[in-house]
């Protein structure tokens, strides 16, 4: 069974900002995160990469990342940026 997703409001805020065919491969990349998460043969396209501890990065477009935390209830995504930003995230200990 699929979880639900939850995005944080700065998540919600990103995707308004970007062009509408950025935007449409994000939330096409959503609604196949939630629907193949958990299954690693099925999510090839996506990418999506184990971080750490119930923390994982996903694919969510040509450029943008995802960073999603595994949580019991849902699948929280907390960030939404390219590579640097995401490597910047990771390297301030924020997710440790």
């Amino acid at each position: 069974m699929a979880k639900a997703l939850t995005l944080d409001p700065a998540v919600m805020r990103r995707l308004r900002e970007l062009p509408k065919t950025e935007r449409a491969d994000c939330l096409l990349a959503l609604c196949d995160l939630a629907g193949v998460f958990g299954q690693p043969h099925s999510h090839s396209g996506l990418a999506i990469r184990k971080l750490g501890n119930k923390l994982f990065e996903c694919r969510a477009g040509l450029a943008l990342r995802f960073i999603l935390q595994d949580r019991p209830t849902d699948l929280f995504v907390s960030f939404l940026g390219n590579h640097d930003e995401v490597r910047a995230l990771l390297k301030s200990g924020k997710y440790r």
